[in-house]
C-alpha cells in the first residue's frame, strides 16, 4: 500500500476524540440534571482524566491516549471513556493473530497504527443499562480497516428500551446500505454471545470489524455514524430509567448480571486481548471491567 495515510489517521483519531468529547460532556449533564431517585441528592460526577502511554519493548514513543472514568456519581457507579492513538511493531503472537485473520504483509512489513474510542458504562440504577461502544480505525503498511459497534446489556430487561436502541441505529445506518443494520445486528449478537454461558451477554447491538470496502472516506462515514448514534439510542433511556425506585433483589441482579460481563470481557473480547498483549495501559485496557459483580 503506497498510498500515504498521514492526513486520514489525523482526521480518524480527531473524529475519535471529538466523540469523546461529546459523550463525556452529555454524560455529565445527565449527572448535573438528575433530580429525583435514591441518589439524587449526592454530588454529580466527574470525569477523572489521565494520560495514557504504550510501552514499546524498546523504550520508544508508541503513542498513547486518554483514560477518563467517572465513578460513583449519582447516575453511573462506572463509566469510561478512553481514546487512544497507538503505533509501533507488532509483536509476534500479535502478528500471527493478524495474519490468522487474513491481515497481509504481516511477515514482511509488522508495523501498525491504530486510533478509536473505547466506553462502558455501568450505572447505579439497575433499571438502566449498561453500554458498550466503540469505534476504531487500524493501519498496517498493507492493509487498512475500520471496526465498531454499540450493544445493550441491561440486567432488567425492557422491551422499549431494546426497540429505541435497535431503531435508533438501524436509523443511522439505512442510508449506508438497506442491508447494512440487519448484518452488523446478526454480527452483533454472534460476537456478543457466550458460549460457556450459552447466552448472549445482552440484547445485542450492532458490529463490525475488518471493514474495509476500498472507499476510505465512505466507510469513514459509516463509522462516523455509528458513533454518531450512540448518544441519541442511549441517552433517552437512561432518562427514563433513572429516577426509578429500586429493590434489593433488583441490584442483586444487577450484581449477577455484570459477572457476566466480566466473564465475557477477560475471557473472549478481542481488544481486551489485543490491548494486553500489545502493550497498552493495562489499567485502560481493563476499564471496561464493573466495580462491583457477583457470582451464585
Amino acid at each position: 500500500m503506497t498510498e500515504d495515510f498521514t492526513e486520514r489517521k489525523a482526521r480518524a483519531a480527531g473524529w475519535f476524540r471529538q466523540l469523546r468529547d461529546d459523550i463525556v460532556a452529555a454524560f455529565e449533564g445527565l449527572e448535573a440534571s438528575h433530580a429525583a431517585g435514591p441518589l439524587s441528592d449526592a454530588a454529580p460526577g466527574r470525569f477523572d482524566v489521565a494520560q495514557t502511554r504504550r510501552a514499546s519493548e524498546d523504550g520508544s514513543d508508541a503513542g498513547g491516549g486518554l483514560m477518563s472514568v467517572l465513578r460513583g456519581g449519582r447516575v453511573f457507579e462506572k463509566v469510561g471513556v478512553n481514546v487512544s492513538e497507538v503505533y509501533g511493531t507488532l509483536g509476534e503472537a500479535a502478528q500471527r493473530a493478524m495474519a490468522a485473520r487474513g491481515v497481509p504483509g504481516m511477515a514482511s512489513d509488522p508495523r501498525f497504527w491504530a486510533s478509536g474510542i473505547s466506553l462502558v458504562a455501568h450505572l447505579q440504577n439497575p433499571h438502566c443499562p449498561a453500554v458498550h461502544m466503540n469505534t476504531r480505525m487500524f493501519w498496517t503498511p498493507s492493509a487498512w480497516w475500520f471496526g465498531g459497534g454499540s450493544d445493550l446489556n441491561p440486567c432488567i430487561e425492557y422491551a422499549d428500551d431494546t426497540g429505541h436502541f435497535h431503531a435508533t441505529q438501524k436509523a443511522y445506518l439505512d442510508p449506508h446500505g438497506a442491508d447494512l443494520y440487519p448484518r452488523l445486528k446478526d454480527w452483533a449478537d454472534t460476537y456478543f454471545y457466550i458460549p460457556h454461558r450459552q447466552r448472549a451477554r445482552g440484547v445485542g447491538g450492532i458490529f463490525m470489524d475488518d471493514h474495509n470496502t476500498g472507499d476510505w472516506d465512505g466507510d469513514f462515514a459509516l463509522t462516523r455514524d455509528i458513533g454518531r448514534a450512540f448518544l441519541p439510542a442511549y441517552v433517552p433511556l437512561i432518562e427514563r430509567r433513572r429516577g426509578q425506585d429500586w429493590s434489593e433483589a433488583d441490584k442483586e441482579a444487577q450484581l449477577v448480571h455484570r459477572g457476566l460481563y466480566a466473564e465475557y470481557n477477560l475471557v473472549y473480547d478481542r481488544g481486551t486481548k489485543f490491548g494486553l498483549a500489545t502493550g497498552h495501559d493495562a489499567d485502560a485496557v481493563l476499564m471496561s471491567l464493573p466495580p462491583l459483580a457477583k457470582w451464585i
